[in-house]
């Protein structure tokens, strides 16, 4: 499915297949070859999400633009069923497992790998080549640390400098549930303009020259 949201409609050039259960929404710009399997859902809320050529987005994951953080993925990646891509970038030849997640302003360094159910928290910069065990977290600037599901102490000593509320919502930490969910809801609230497109839309074929 392909919507128009804010004024905006995915680009998928005619080298890229995008399947019939997935979602692009928004201004969503697929490379040379790309791959969108069953459920994935690709959704610029109100910053872009551009990936690079050979990538591959396997069943039912997620990857978010924002307006300070787009979802930017570089070339021959690999985003595993379940995964979520909020706001980060994404460099060369990264695989990324089922499950993993990657927060707002992150940075995954070329050639890396997120193993199953890995985090990299919210502005952290993963170093090229870096690889995340299976359930471990990665965190800080200007290179991330690597932690064990157990080490939660010594994580939040980092984690807590990163400013999760105010890179994902906008707000100082503290600020209660009901008034972040308020300005969540007025944010999503946009989706009540959106509008599903037709066809699909190719920067490098214009149809009113021959």
């Amino acid at each position: 499915m392909l919507i128009e949201h804010r004024g905006q409609r995915p680009v998928v050039p005619a080298s890229a297949y995008v399947a019939p259960s997935a979602v692009l929404c928004g201004a969503v710009t697929l490379g040379e070859g790309a791959r969108v399997l069953h459920g994935a859902v690709l959704t610029a809320e109100d910053g872009e999400v551009r990936t690079g050529a050979d990538v591959v987005i396997m069943e039912n994951a997620l990857v978010r633009g924002r307006r300070r953080h787009p979802a930017i993925i570089g070339n021959a990646v690999l985003i595993g069923p379940h995964a979520h891509i909020n706001g980060a970038r994404v460099e060369d030849e990264v695989f990324v497992a089922t499950g993993a997640s990657a927060f707002p302003g992150a940075v995954v360094g070329a050639g890396s790998e997120l193993r199953i159910n890995s985090v990299l928290h919210t502005n952290s910069v993963l170093p090229p080549g870096t690889v995340v065990p299976i359930g471990w977290i990665a965190a800080g600037a200007p290179r991330a640390r690597l932690f064990s599901p157990d080490q939660h102490d010594e994580l939040w000593q980092v984690q807590s400098e990163l400013d999760f509320p105010g890179t994902v919502y906008g707000v100082p930490r503290g600020t209660s549930m009901r008034d972040i969910m308020a300005r969540q809801s007025e944010h999503f609230g946009a989706h009540l303009d959106d509008r599903i497109v037709d066809s699909i839309v190719d920067p490098i074929i214009d149809p009113t020259v021959d």
